[in-house]
C-alpha cells in the first residue's frame, strides 16, 4: 500500500469538496470527517444528496419537482417537472478577462477564442439552424476533428433544443454511416479535411457518401480545415453560418431528461448503440465531477486530450460552466515526438491535464521524461482513463512528471458520459489504484450471485440509479437493448461490465472487461493483471491474451519492440513474471509473437472479437471492421484459428 500523494491540510482547505462538507455542516448539521463518510451518506440518502447539490451548484432552472427520483432502474426519472437547458449553463461565465477557448493543432500555433466570439458565433449558427427549419428534437450530425467550430455548432444545437452527435475524421466512411444512419440527421456539419501526425487527409469522399445514404439529410454544411479547397455540391460554407453579427443567443427551456447528444457504444461486435443523454443528467453530472472529483476551479485551464468521437469530449466542455478556459489540441499525441502534448501542458500552462493510460504507458516504453525539459509549476493534476492504468504507471508519473502531482486514475465510460470512479482531492493516492467511488454512486463488487465482495475481484454493480445513465437508447421503444446491456446479469441492478476490486483504503483497482474475463480453474482473472505484468518488460511493446472455456486454452499474443520473435528465454520471463507476480492459473498456454494488437477507434483492445475469431465464428459475425482502428491486424487472428483448429 504505497502512498506516491498526500494533500496537504492547506490543500484539503482550499478543495471545493472541502468547502461542500463545511456547506453540509453550516447549513444541514451534517459533519463528516473524510471522504468516507461523505461518500456513504451520499449513497444511503441519494435522494437528499442530488437534492441539495442541486441548489448548491447554482444550476437556474424554471418549474417545480415533486421527487428527486422516482421509479427504478432503468427507467427512473429524475427531477420531473423542470426545465432547463445545459447550453445556458455553458455561458454563465461569460467574460472578457480570459479567453473561453485556447486551440492549438499540430499544424498551428495556439489561439485564443474569446468568449465574446464564442457567443456571437454560437448565436449566428443557432440563427442560420433555425432559418433551414431546425427544430427541438431534429438531430444534427457532426464529422468533425477536435476544433472551436465543433463547440461552436454544439452548443447551438442545444440551445435550441435539437440533439448532437458527432463522430471524428478518423472514422471510415462506413463506421460513421452506421451511426448516423440510425438517428436520421437533419443537418451534417463536416470537414473536407483533417490533419495527423504530419499528414492531410482527404475526407471529401466520405461526406458525399454521407450526404447520399442519409435519406433524412437536408443541408450539409462544410469546413475547409485544412484550406486544400475541395468544395463539395449540395453543401453551404461554414463561414456564412456564422457571420451574423446581430444574432441573440437565446435558449430553449427543456424537461430535464430531454435529449442533449446521442453518443455510440464501440460497436465492435455489432451495429454501435445510440446511447442518448439528456440535457439535466449530463449538466448535473458534469457540475459535481468538474467540482468535486477534479477539483476545477474558476481562471484554470482544463486540457483533456480527445477527439470528437470519445465521450471525454462532451465531459471536457463542460468545464465552461465551471469558470475555467478549455484547451483543445487537434491532431496526433505522438508527432513530431512524444513530448507534443507535454509541452503544451508546460507553455500554456494547464492546470488539469487529462489523457489516456496507453499515452502514459507510451511515454514509459518511449522513455519519455518530461521533467527534464519542461516545469509544470500550474499543473494541479493529471487523469487518465480508457484503460487501467498500471501500477508502473503511477510511479511513472510522479518519477518522470512532478512528484508533487495529484493523480486521479477514472473509470466510466460513454453509457453515463462520465466516471462512476475516479478522484478526489482530499485523500491520498495510492500507487495502482483510483482514489474513490463517486459522490452519488452506489457502485459494489458482486459475485455470480449477487453477494458484496471486498478485497477481491467481482463484478462492477451499480444498485441505485445516478443522474447521467441513459435517458435511453434511440430507436429502441421497449427499452429492449438497454436492458440488455446492463440488467440481463442481474436484473434491476446496472452491471457495467468491469471487473472490480475494493480496497480497504476505500479505493478501487479496475482489472479489465468481465465480458474478455479469463476463468481458470474457478479463478477469474483480470486481462489488465496480465498485461501490467507482462508490457513491464522491457521487450514487449504491446499484448492480448484471451482464454477459451470449452478447451481451456488461454493464448497470450505479444508485440516485441524491436519486431523481432521472440525468444525462449524471453518467453520463459513471460511466464516467470506472471507466475511471481500472481499465480501459476495466470501462465498462459502458449506465447505467440504479432505484429501488432488490433484496437477499435477509441483504443480499447479488441479481446472479444479476437476471441471469436479464434473460436471459429465467421469474421463477419465476430467483428464489425468499421469500429476497428487498425483492421488488418486482425488478418492474423483469422489465419491462426484457421491455422490452429
Amino acid at each position: 500500500m504505497k502512498i506516491l500523494w498526500s494533500p496537504s491540510e492547506q490543500q484539503i482547505e482550499q478543495s471545493n469538496i472541502k468547502r461542500f462538507m463545511d456547506y453540509l455542516s453550516h447549513e444541514y448539521g451534517l459533519h463528516f470527517n473524510n471522504y468516507q463518510e461523505l461518500w456513504q451518506w451520499s449513497v444511503k440518502d441519494i435522494a437528499k444528496f442530488w437534492d441539495i447539490f442541486l441548489h448548491y451548484s447554482g444550476i437556474q432552472f424554471t418549474g417545480q419537482y415533486k421527487e428527486v427520483v422516482s421509479g427504478k432502474m432503468p427507467h427512473a426519472k429524475w427531477f420531473d417537472g423542470i426545465q432547463l437547458n445545459y447550453a445556458e449553463h455553458i455561458f454563465s461565465f461569460v467574460t472578457d478577462t480570459r479567453p473561453a477557448i485556447l486551440f492549438q493543432s499540430e499544424t498551428s500555433s495556439q489561439r485564443a477564442i474569446s468568449w465574446a466570439e464564442l457567443q456571437q458565433k454560437t448565436a449566428s449558427f443557432a440563427e442560420y439552424l433555425r432559418s433551414i427549419g431546425v427544430q427541438k428534437g431534429d438531430t444534427i450530425c457532426a464529422y468533425l476533428p477536435n476544433i472551436p467550430e465543433a463547440v461552436i455548432a454544439f452548443l447551438a444545437t442545444a440551445s435550441i433544443g435539437a440533439i448532437w452527435s458527432s463522430a471524428s475524421p478518423d472514422f471510415g466512411g462506413g463506421s460513421v454511416l452506421e451511426r448516423f444512419g440510425q438517428i436520421a440527421p437533419k443537418v451534417l456539419v463536416a470537414v473536407n479535411s483533417y490533419s495527423y501526425g504530419g499528414k492531410i487527409f482527404d475526407r471529401s469522399a466520405v461526406v458525399a457518401n454521407l450526404q447520399e445514404n442519409l435519406p433524412s439529410l437536408e443541408q450539409t454544411i462544410l469546413i475547409d480545415y485544412m484550406s486544400i479547397g475541395n468544395t463539395l455540391p449540395n453543401t453551404i460554407d461554414w463561414n456564412t453560418t456564422v457571420a451574423n453579427c446581430n444574432s441573440v443567443l437565446t435558449f430553449e427551456p427543456l424537461s430535464f431528461d430531454f435529449p442533449l447528444y446521442i453518443l455510440y457504444s464501440s460497436g465492435t461486435t455489432g451495429i454501435p448503440k445510440p446511447i442518448v443523454h439528456g440535457h439535466g443528467g449530463i449538466l448535473l453530472e458534469h457540475k459535481k465531477y468538474l467540482l468535486f472529483h477534479n477539483d476545477v476551479r474558476e481562471n484554470e485551464n482544463y486540457f483533456w486530450f480527445s477527439t470528437t468521437g470519445w465521450m471525454m469530449w462532451n465531459f471536457s466542455i463542460s468545464v465552461l460552466f465551471s469558470g475555467a478556459t478549455l484547451v483543445l489540441y487537434d491532431g496526433s499525441p505522438g508527432y513530431p515526438n512524444m513530448e507534443t502534448l507535454w509541452e503544451l501542458v508546460a507553455e500554456t500552462p494547464v492546470h488539469h491535464f487529462g489523457t489516456s493510460a496507453a499515452f502514459i504507458h507510451a511515454c514509459m516504453k518511449e522513455q519519455v521524461r518530461p521533467r527534464v525539459n519542461y516545469t509544470f509549476e500550474h499543473l494541479r493534476s493529471i487523469g487518465s482513463t480508457g484503460s487501467p492504468l498500471s501500477p508502473e504507471g503511477f510511479d511513472w508519473i510522479y518519477d518522470q512528471v512532478n512528484p508533487e502531482l495529484w493523480l486521479a486514475s477514472i473509470s466510466g465510460g460513454t453509457d453515463v458520459c462520465t466516471a462512476f470512479v475516479g478522484g478526489n482531492p482530499i485523500s491520498p493516492v495510492y500507487e495502482g489504484e483510483i482514489q474513490c467511488i463517486g459522490l452519488g454512486v452506489d457502485l459494489q463488487s458482486w459475485d455470480e450471485n449477487g453477494a458484496p465482495l471486498h478485497e477481491e475481484i467481482g463484478e462492477m454493480v451499480i444498485t441505485q440509479p445516478t443522474p447521467s445513465m441513459p435517458v435511453f437508447f434511440w430507436n429502441d421503444p421497449d427499452f429492449e437493448r438497454y436492458r440488455a446491456s446492463y440488467f440481463e446479469e442481474y436484473p434491476n441492478y446496472w452491471r457495467h461490465g468491469d471487473w472490480v476490486k475494493l480496497t480497504s483504503t476505500g479505493g478501487l483497482v479496475i482489472a479489465g472487461r468481465s465480458d474478455a474475463t479469463l476463468n481458470r480453474g474457478g479463478i477469474r482473472i483480470g486481462t489488465a493483471e496480465i498485461y501490467r505484468a507482462v508490457e513491464a518488460l522491457d521487450f514487449v511493446k504491446d499484448s492480448l491474451i484471451i482464454h477459451l472455456e470449452d478447451t481451456d486454452f488461454m493464448p497470450l499474443f505479444v508485440v516485441t519492440n524491436d519486431g523481432n520473435k521472440l525468444n525462449d528465454a524471453q518467453k520463459q520471463q513471460i511466464k516467470k513474471v506472471l507466475r511471481d507476480t500472481y499465480s501459476p492459473r495466470h501462465v498462459p498456454d502458449q506465447i505467440i509473437e504479432v505484429s501488432e494488437i488490433p484496437y477499435t477507434i477509441s483504443g480499447k483492445k479488441l479481446e472479444l472479437p479476437v476471441k471469436k475469431l479464434i473460436q471459429g465464428k465467421p469474421f463477419e459475425k465476430a467483428v464489425n471492421i468499421g469500429a476497428v482502428r487498425n483492421p488488418e491486424s486482425l488478418e492474423f487472428f483469422r489465419n491462426f484459428q484457421k491455422n490452429s483448429v
